[in-house]
């Protein structure tokens, strides 16, 4: 008994799906090999559609400075879908500490604390919602459509409807740092979101914590009984949720130099769409960061790309669901296999 599950256990460790057994390296290349045909497919599409315009780099840098707000709440989530739950409320709880970052720094006047009270103030409403989840025993679905409501009705008490003006953002030394330009125009958004990107490629498939988020989502029972912790696996998870809701708040309001109540909304489907489409699974204990990395640029650049090819925007959410549908149609048929 106890020699299959050190088997799966070192199967979890390097990163692959318990169940799977020695083809789940195979299956986890299989994941990433098709999310980036995919990907090329569809920029060849762009590029022979919009030569003028995907030849050009003018498009991809205004990729760069929009995608990484999506991009971090996308990374977080995929540890929590790994997990076999979901989380709604991350787009609110972005504008709880979008909020948070616009009042602290026009009251002290100070980016690097506003910055410390915006990531704490996210952590503070992941760790609720693992609480809620954890602790109390509620499904995740129905916990976080909850404080969903309650961190966005919470800003728009706060804020009263009203936005917060931040230019003085741009005189911070921490500015160009954040959201500066470097090297012919690369917004340094998306250098630190490619930094993170990285990182966390590496602890999911490499660290020890990645390896316990999916053997987790495996079968928490066998998890348990291994001696993983896994109520601070889950935990974890949402507070990390809720420490990128924080940042990816602190990069957007940076760029724009404005606080509106509304921030975040808009996010939620996006950056789910990025996780499923890269290849993460709902049922948990399988899935991959650089499939999610992937997705973000596809889900990203979609609406530009049929705007460019002269596309009508209506059959933007048509398309979305056409390639949603088939790329997990191909993992599902790589999995049966």
């Amino acid at each position: 008994m106890a020699e299959p599950a050190s088997k799966s256990a070192a199967a979890a460790k390097a990163g692959e799906n318990p169940r799977a057994g020695r083809f789940s390296g195979l299956f986890r290349n299989r994941i990433d090999l098709s999310i980036t045909l995919i990907f090329i497919a569809l920029y060849a599409v762009f590029i022979i559609g919009a030569p003028d315009v995907y030849l050009r780099f003018d498009i991809y840098r205004s990729f760069m400075s929009t995608l990484p707000y999506m991009g971090l709440l996308a990374l977080a989530v995929t540890f929590i879908v790994t997990l076999g739950e979901i989380d709604l409320s991350f787009p609110s709880v972005m504008g709880v500490s979008a909020w948070t970052f616009g009042t602290v720094f026009i009251t002290s006047d100070s980016m690097a604390l506003a910055m410390v009270a915006s990531i704490v103030v996210g952590m503070a409403c992941g760790a609720l919602n693992g609480l809620i989840i954890t602790r109390i025993g509620v499904p995740s679905i129905v916990a976080t459509i909850g404080t969903m409501f309650l961190w966005r009705g919470m800003v728009n008490v706060l804020a009263q409807g009203k936005g917060i003006a931040l230019v003085e953002l741009t005189g911070s030394p921490l500015y160009p740092i954040l959201v500066g330009r470097i090297w012919g125009g690369i917004p340094m958004q998306f250098v630190w979101f490619t930094a993170i990107a990285v990182l966390m490629i590496l602890i999911y498939r490499r660290h020890v914590f990645g390896a316990h988020v999916l053997f987790v989502g495996d079968n928490e029972a066998s998890a348990r009984m291994m001696g993983i912790r896994t109520m601070r696996v889950r935990m974890t998870c949402y507070v990390l949720m809720g420490a990128m809701s924080g940042l990816s708040a602190i990069f957007l309001l940076s760029e724009v130099t404005y606080f509106w109540p509304s921030t975040g909304e808009g996010f939620l489907l996006p950056a789910l769409a990025a996780v499923f489409i890269g290849g993460t699974s709902v049922f948990g204990g399988r899935g991959s960061m650089y499939g999610t990395l992937i997705g973000v640029f596809i889900i990203g650049s979609l609406e530009a790309g049929i705007v460019a090819m002269g596309v009508q925007g209506f059959y933007t959410q048509l398309i979305y669901g056409l390639i949603i549908t088939l790329a997990v149609s191909i993992y599902a048929v790589a999995m049966r296999r």
